[in-house]
C-alpha cells in the first residue's frame, strides 16, 4: 500500500507529532508498504530523508509560537506525488499540510484518515483575548476540519470523549501512541550520571525532580516553582530539560522568588540523550493537563523513573497511585507523595520496578497495526474500487508475518 503522511511539524523539530509519525513511517515500512512524507520547512534544516517533500514556508509565530504555515503548495510536489498514486493519506496536523492533503485526495479521490493531536482549547490564550470565544472557535473549527476526513484517530479516550462533545460525527478510534522503549530501558553508566550532576552542581544527599518536555506556558511548570518556594528546601532540586518559547519567562520567574540554587534549566538536549536525563530523576514531575497523551510520562515509566503528575483523564491508563507514580490534585497531594518517596528507601525501588513493567504493552508494533487496521476499513467504506488495495494490505500481512 502507498501511504502519504502529511505533517506541518517534522525533523529536527522535537515534539509528540514529529516522534510519531518518524515511528509510524518506520513501522509502515517494515510491513512493506510505501510511505512519504510531506511536511513543511522548519525554522532548522530538516536533514536530507528519502521520500519527504518539504513545502516552503513562513513564520505564523504571532498565531502559535514556532509555528509555520505555507502560503502556496509547490506545484512539481503535487504533481510528483499525484504521479505516485498514493492509496490513503494519513494526516497529523489541521492547517498547511491539511489543505495541501485535501487537495491530493479530491485529485486521487482516495480517502483521509486524521489523527488528531492536540487539544486546542488549552492554547486559546495563544491566539484570543477571551477564553470563551477562543473556545467555541476551536470547536467550531475542529468540527470543520473533521467532517472533511473519513476517519480520525484520537490516543485517548479523553480526546474522543471531547471529540464527541463537540459533535463530530467522523468515525473515531482511538489507539494510544506506542514509543520505542528499548533506548530508555538501557540501563546508563553510573560514571556518565555522575559527571552530568557535577556538571550541574546536583550533590549526592539533593533529591532531583525531573521536568522534561516543550516549555510553553500550557505546560504550567510555574506550579512547581510555587511548590519549591513554599518548602525552601535546599537539596530538592527541580531540573527542567527543554526548549521553547515560555523559557526564558520561566528563568525570569525563577529569579523573582529566589530559586536559582533550586532550579536547574538544561536547554534543550538531543533526542538521543534524553533516556540519560530520565534515569537521572528521582521522579518525572508534569503539571500539565493539556496533553493528549502525554509520551514523556511513557518514556520516564519506561527508563524506571517514577511519575508524579497532575491528575488528568490522560493518565487513567498511565500513572497508577502508589503502584508506577501518583496523580496529585493539589500542592498537599504533591507534598504527600513526595515525602514518602524521599523518606522510604525501600519505596523508589518498588516503583521503579512497577514503572518498568507497566510500559510494556505499549509497543510500537501495536500501534502500527492498529493504524493499519484503520486505513483497511477506511478504505473498504470508500467504494468498490478500492477493494483491491485491501487485497494488497493483506498479502503484505502474509509476507510480514
Amino acid at each position: 500500500m502507498k501511504v502519504l503522511i502529511t505533517t506541518d511539524w517534522y525533523k529536527p523539530t522535537i515534539n509528540g507529532v514529529v516522534t510519531s509519525v518518524s515511528m509510524l513511517k518506520e513501522e509502515l515500512e517494515k510491513r512493506g508498504h510505501e510511505v512519504r512524507i510531506l511536511t513543511l520547512e522548519q525554522k532548522e534544516p530538516t536533514p536530507p530523508e528519502r521520500n519527504v517533500y518539504i513545502l516552503d514556508s513562513i513564520s505564523a509565530g504571532k498565531i502559535y509560537p514556532e509555528a509555520r504555515v505555507n502560503l502556496h503548495a509547490t506545484r512539481w510536489i503535487i504533481n510528483d506525488i499525484l504521479r505516485w498514486k498514493p492509496d490513503i493519506i494519513h494526516s497529523q496536523c489541521e492547517f498547511s499540510t491539511f489543505i495541501t492533503a485535501r487537495k491530493i485526495a479530491r485529485y486521487r479521490d482516495i480517502p483521509i484518515v486524521h489523527t488528531y493531536h492536540t487539544v486546542y482549547e488549552d492554547y486559546t490564550h495563544y491566539f484570543s483575548p477571551s477564553q470563551a470565544f477562543g473556545q467555541k472557535a476551536v470547536r467550531t473549527f475542529t468540527r470543520f476540519i473533521l467532517d472533511k476526513v473519513d476517519a480520525v484517530i484520537v490516543p485517548t479516550e479523553k480526546v474522543k470523549k471531547m471529540l464527541l462533545s463537540y459533535e463530530v460525527e467522523t468515525p473515531i478510534s482511538t489507539i494510544p501512541t506506542g514509543i520505542d522503549i528499548t533506548n530508555f530501558k538501557k540501563p546508563i553508566p553510573e560514571e556518565k550520571l555522575s559527571e552530568i550532576k557535577a556538571r550541574y552542581g546536583i550533590q549526592e544527599d539533593d533529591f532531583l525532580l525531573l521536568s522534561l518536555g516543550r516549555l510553553a506556558k500550557e505546560k504550567n511548570i510555574t506550579e512547581f516553582f510555587d511548590f519549591l518556594a513554599h518548602k525552601r528546601d535546599p537539596h530538592l532540586k527541580l531540573m527542567i530539560v527543554g526548549d521553547g518559547p515560555y523559557a526564558e519567562e520561566l528563568k525570569e520567574q525563577a529569579k523573582e522568588k529566589n530559586l536559582l540554587e533550586n532550579v536547574i534549566f538544561t536547554g534543550p538536549v538531543e533526542p538521543q540523550e534524553t533516556s540519560t536525563y530520565y534515569h537521572l530523576g528521582d521522579l518525572f514531575v508534569s503539571a500539565s493537563t493539556s496533553e493528549t497523551q502525554g509520551l514523556t510520562y511513557i518514556e520516564a515509566l519506561a527508563s524506571g523513573t517514577p511519575a508524579l503528575c497532575r491528575k488528568d483523564p490522560c493518565l487513567e491508563e498511565v500513572i497508577q497511585n502508589h503502584h508506577n507514580g501518583y496523580q496529585y490534585e493539589g500542592e498537599e497531594d504533591f507534598d504527600y507523595f513526595l515525602e514518602k518517596v524521599r523518606k522510604n528507601p525501600s519505596y523508589k525501588p518498588y516503583l521503579k520496578k512497577n514503572a518498568e513493567e507497566s510500559v510494556e504493552k505499549v509497543s510500537k508494533e501495536h500501534f502500527a497495526d492498529k493504524v493499519l487496521k484503520v486505513y483497511e476499513d477506511t478504505i473498504q467504506k470508500n467504494g468498490p474500487r478500492k477493494n483491491r488495495i485491501i487485497e494488497k494490505i493483506k498479502s503484505f500481512a502474509i509476507t510480514y508475518k
